[in-house]
């Protein structure tokens, strides 16, 4: 399947997905910087540079994040816990991840603000690790969520549920 193909035919199942795509592509921009920084040796003053576009990159991707995490959070991971449950199984999984994150996200930009230029450049790289593993969480959490709770969602809600649903999460994340 193509990757700009949507899945799903629930109205409310595909805002979700079509955040997914859109949070997808804004992942990738910042994340072909944390690649340069695994692939190729760079001089201080090269690090200090990328490192700032990171940082700027990161931060507007954190209000779109925020605001899809916040629509799952508040509405589509409790709906859907009423029909599958909420103490366990793959919802409790996916609320960790929110949290895993948070932190990943959280930690490379308490460490990166303020002034670059008194980072050094192993001070730098490591601080991009934490944004290497955002992007791997995120990628791996998006996967699950349309693979189990979407699929999930598509089949075991009702239609009553659903319309109420959509109507929640067709707000702009932008």
């Amino acid at each position: 399947m193509n990757k700009s193909e949507l899945r799903f035919t629930k109205p409310a199942i595909r805002i979700l997905e079509n955040e997914h795509r859109y949070l997808s592509y804004l992942m990738e921009e910042w994340h072909a910087i944390v690649l340069l920084f695994e692939r190729e040796k760079m001089s201080l003053e090269e690090g200090r540079r990328q490192l700032d576009k990171l940082r700027t990159q990161i931060t507007n991707f954190m209000k779109p994040l925020k605001k899809h995490t916040d629509k799952e959070d508040r509405y589509f991971l409790p709906l859907l816990g009423n029909y599958i449950g909420l103490e366990q199984g793959p919802i409790v999984g996916i609320q960790e991840e929110h949290r895993e994150i948070d932190g990943y996200i959280g930690h490379f930009l308490h460490y990166t603000e303020g002034n670059t230029d008194l980072l050094s450049l192993g001070e730098i790289q490591a601080a991009v690790k934490d944004a290497g593993e955002a992007f791997e969480v995120l990628t791996v959490h998006f996967m699950k969520e349309e693979n189990v709770l979407f699929e999930m969602a598509e089949t075991q809600i009702t239609e009553a549920d659903h319309k109420k649903l959509s109507e929640k999460l067709n707000t702009l994340i932008t």
